[in-house]
Order: C-alpha cells, then sequence, then structure tokens
C-alpha cells in the first residue's frame, strides 16, 4: 500500500478511521460470540441466529428465557443495539449479555437485530434492515411465522421497541414508520436508552455516516425539530432514560419535552442516572445503577 493510500481522510475515535483509499479501519474489537445452541447459558437463556434476508444480508439473534409454563405467551422485545451506527453488533458477547440480562429480568423472548454498519453502508442502511426484521417479527401474528419460537411463545399483543445509543435512535424512526405503515403487528411501547440524537450542531462524523443528510434538523437526527413527525409514533407509550453525565443527555430531555407537547397523545416517561456517562450500563452490566436501569425497564416491559 503506497503511503499516500494510508493517509487517514476522516478519523472517529472512538468507533473508525477511513483511509484515502477507502478501508474503513474500527476501534472496537466486535468478535463473533456464537449463540448457545440447546444448551441454555448461565441465565437459563436459550440463543440462536436466524437470516430475515439475504440480499442484503439481514439477520438477527432471538432469546428465550425459560419457561416453567410453555403455555404461557411472553411479551415480545424487539432490541436494537448501539455505537454510533458504525461498530457493534447482536452476534457479539457484549449486547449478547445484555440483552440476556434483559430477558431474564423482564421474562420475555427477545429479538436483537443485526443491521449493516456505517461508513460503509450508510444511513439509511440500518433503518432499512430494522424494518426488514420488525416486518419479519410481524410476519408471526398468526402463529404461521417461519420461527417456532415467536409461533408458540411470543404474546404480539406486548411488543416492545427498544435500543441503546444509535439503537434508540433507530428504534424512534422504526416507530414513527410503525405509524405510517404497519409492520404486520402493533407496537405497545418503546424504550429508548441515552438515545443518540446529536449534540446542538451537526457533528462531522454524522456528515460522513448520512451523507444525504439535510442537517441540524433532520428528522432523523433531530426528531424534536420535527414535532409533526413525531406525532406519528406507532406505540402508547415512551420510556426515555439518560445519564447524568452523558453529553448527549439534553437531546434526550429535548425529545422527550417535545413528545409531551405533540399531538401523539400517548404516555411518555423519563428516568435519568445520575452520575453516570453515555451507555454505562451496556459496559458495566453488574454495577449497581446498571442493575437498577435494567429493572426499571424490566418493569416497564411487564407494566
Amino acid at each position: 500500500m503506497a503511503s499516500s493510500d494510508a493517509q487517514v481522510v476522516h478519523n472517529f475515535p472512538p468507533y473508525f478511521q477511513i483511509l484515502k483509499n477507502g478501508t474503513v479501519k474500527r476501534f472496537f474489537n466486535d468478535s463473533f460470540f456464537p449463540p448457545t445452541g440447546d444448551t441454555p447459558n448461565t441465565d437459563g437463556v436459550l440463543t440462536r441466529d436466524v437470516v430475515v434476508s439475504s440480499d442484503p444480508k439481514v439477520g438477527a439473534r432471538l432469546f428465550l428465557p425459560k419457561l416453567p409454563d410453555p403455555t404461557r405467551k411472553l411479551p415480545l422485545l424487539v432490541y436494537i443495539h448501539g455505537g454510533a451506527f458504525s461498530i457493534g453488533s447482536a452476534f457479539i458477547q457484549l449486547f449478547t449479555s445484555y440483552v440476556s440480562s434483559l430477558v431474564t429480568s423482564a421474562n420475555v423472548i427477545a429479538v436483537s437485530i443485526e443491521y449493516r454498519l456505517a461508513p460503509e453502508n450508510p444511513i439509511p442502511a440500518c433503518y432499512e434492515d430494522s424494518w426488514e426484521v420488525l416486518k419479519w417479527v410481524g410476519s408471526h401474528g398468526s402463529g404461521q411465522g417461519s420461527d417456532p419460537w415467536l409461533n408458540q411463545h411470543a404474546d404480539f399483543g406486548r411488543v416492545f421497541l427498544a435500543g441503546d445509543s444509535a439503537g434508540a435512535n433507530i428504534a424512534q424512526n422504526m416507530a414513527v414508520r410503525v405509524g405510517s405503515e404497519g409492520p404486520g403487528m402493533k407496537i405497545s411501547g418503546m424504550v429508548l436508552v441515552h438515545p443518540f440524537f446529536g449534540n446542538e450542531e451537526v457533528s462531522p462524523m454524522w456528515k460522513v455516516i448520512c451523507p444525504d443528510t439535510s442537517g441540524y434538523d433532520d428528522p432523523r437526527y433531530n426528531p424534536a425539530a420535527n414535532p409533526g413527525l413525531m406525532s406519528k409514533i406507532g406505540c402508547g407509550k415512551v420510556l426515555v432514560c439518560t445519564a447524568g453525565n452523558d453529553n448527549l443527555k439534553d437531546r434526550g430531555w429535548s425529545y422527550y419535552e417535545a413528545l409531551k407537547k405533540s399531538e401523539w397523545g400517548g404516555e411518555v416517561e423519563m428516568f435519568e442516572t445520575e452520575g453516570e456517562g453515555h451507555v454505562f450500563h451496556v459496559f458495566h452490566q453488574t454495577c449497581e445503577k446498571a442493575v437498577v436501569l435494567r429493572k426499571k425497564i424490566a418493569a416497564y416491559l411487564n407494566n
């Protein structure tokens, strides 16, 4: 490789850099973590992977908790991982362990979405992939879908969307699309944890991963600036979670206030963890405040 080709043209630690020749180098180790197969993990949760679409390739990791009563239907959580749209995966240990802990705490079935990452796949690829998974999940509402876990154990009267950081951003965009198009099922509620709605300016990284952005008020980037769009959210309740030391928390609060004032008509609740930073609960899953947050979300999914 010529030295000029190795020149860094975009550098966004701790996420990625782009070299002059187009090569993307990530700063995050996201090696594959295998599903459990037929042997439950230490929480008693079974996991396995499914392919939802082959072109483009879109998948998901499914989570099934212990079933003391196999005839009882459980709430269904569709989870979208964070990582600034550019790192992370539903198939790594970090997010597998976190979703597994939610599944155990809330006693729910979960579908964790695997979407294509920017910058190789710019926004809206992550939105389109997540929508494909939502439609696939919705195809099980009659009990005649391709996946036996969802057919037999999921309560399609209690379906929730959730995500952290960029995943929360994607969840918000999916909720708007649910309200406009509907994926074949109703969404009961949504949990947005430390949502990535930007800061008070358009960041250079956002311009790279979303090259067609309209700027500061892009509804995908700053939904609070688009109250008409927010009124289309296709669920009845929303929980917004922020962290006191997170530099993205102001937009989380702006979203909460804008949703309250919009014509949406649902119930919105705010929960802030003091003294913690962005997505602390994912990187420090067993700390006291992460456990409190997880219990809050679990109670919300079962209320």
